[in-house]
């Protein structure tokens, strides 16, 4: 599409969640009819939507019926019906990420494979089709067992560190992924456009809550030496170039004890990751995503000033309508930019909202971000 971007594009979403919602955002920055699918009548895009349909987006007939009159159709969840997708893309709708991405990243076994064939580092591996094939032996042990479909926000997975964890392996087809000591967890948002134009953002730091399994706090800029770095996102670029898409894709790597970067997966939309874009770089993800989806110049991803991003998890023993305390301290604290959801109802590790903590200085940004956590809870 060339031009303005103001010029009457209707684009449409599936899914109403929060990716969606800060996609929306910035949409009305540039006078963007949106149109959103999600099956929620309470998703948090409902009320700032051009236009919000309930349909699930991984039915057929709704996404098809959803996206027939529309110019531009794009996801904030991978977890989509991709026949109808190519459908609407045979008909001439512009789809991005394109329905054959969407496939290949909506099966954990089909990225890995695709990662080997391409000469993508990534941590070896096997596939397996149910529990008895686990149970047969000659699984080397310990390994990560990942479904290969449906897995989301650290749920299908799970390690199997011995033989007395096997009668808890899933009984479904899975990736078993080899045990691989390693000192960081790191992620690279990158961009393409339809002009084949690539850009990632400088990489971040993530640290897990491992009871939730959830990004707990995210650093920007990252530790990682120069060079590193510049591996991290040559990989990323890698990436996108290999699966010849468009949009932004978040690439998730570790780096191992002996100082190699191995991908670990890939989300085909904005992510967890690139949340503090917002503030934090000259660019957002999600301004980033709309550039390259309306075939516009890519954004600077450099960025403005360090920053921490937190994000706002119900409270364990905590479940229904959501109420939020430290609110107003957490406000008060210069730097702070407190973003919610808008989701009326808490539970335990429910993604509520982010707060991403600006500062010249890294590691007061960092002190911050405790005091936030330990201050600002979603409780019921």
């Amino acid at each position: 599409m060339a031009g303005n971007p103001s010029v009457s594009a209707k684009i449409g979403i599936l899914g109403g969640g929060q990716l969606g919602r800060m996609l929306l955002q910035k949409a009305a920055d540039w006078n963007l009819i949106t149109h959103v699918l999600d099956p929620d009548p309470n998703a948090p895009c409902k009320d700032i939507a051009s236009s919000f349909t309930i349909g699930h987006f991984n039915d057929e007939a709704a996404v098809y019926e959803f996206g027939k009159e529309l110019e531009v159709l794009t996801i904030e969840i991978e977890h989509v019906n991709t026949t109808a997708l190519e459908r609407l893309e045979q008909e001439g709708r512009k789809i991005f990420p394109q329905p054959r991405v969407i496939r290949l990243i909506q099966d954990k076994g089909a990225q890995k494979s695709f990662f080997r064939e391409h000469g993508i580092p990534t941590a070896p591996f096997t596939l397996v089709n149910n529990k008895s094939e686990i149970l047969s032996g000659g699984t080397e042990l310990p390994v990560m067992q990942k479904l290969r479909r449906g897995g989301y926000d650290g749920k299908g997975v799970q390690p199997l560190r011995s033989t007395a964890d096997l009668d808890m392996a899933f009984d479904a087809p899975s990736v078993l992924e080899a045990w691989v000591p390693f000192e960081r967890e790191v992620a690279v948002i990158v961009a393409r456009n339809s002009r084949g134009h690539c850009k990632a953002f400088p990489p971040v730091e993530m640290d897990f809550n491992k009871e939730a399994n959830l990004v707990e706090f995210l650093f920007s800029p990252s530790s990682l030496s120069p060079a590193v770095a510049a591996e991290a996102e040559r990989i990323a670029r890698q990436v996108a170039e290999a699966l010849d898409m468009v949009g932004v894709l978040a690439v998730e790597m570790f780096l191992t004890t002996t100082g190699e970067l191995l991908v670990n997966e890939l989300a085909p939309r904005p992510h967890n990751s690139g949340h503090h874009t917002i503030e934090a770089n000259q660019t957002s993800q999600y301004e980033q995503h709309l550039r390259a989806i309306l075939g516009l110049p890519l954004g600077d991803t450099s960025i403005i000033q360090p920053a921490v991003m937190v994000n706002l998890l119900g409270e364990k023993g905590f479940e229904g309508p959501a109420r939020y305390e430290g609110l107003e301290e957490a406000l008060s604290i210069p730097g702070v930019h407190v973003h919610l959801y808008g989701k009326l109802l808490t539970k335990p590790f429910r993604k509520m909202g982010h707060v991403t903590v600006c500062h010249p200085d890294l590691e007061e940004a960092r002190r911050i971000a405790r005091t936030i956590r330990d201050t600002l809870k979603v409780k019921a």
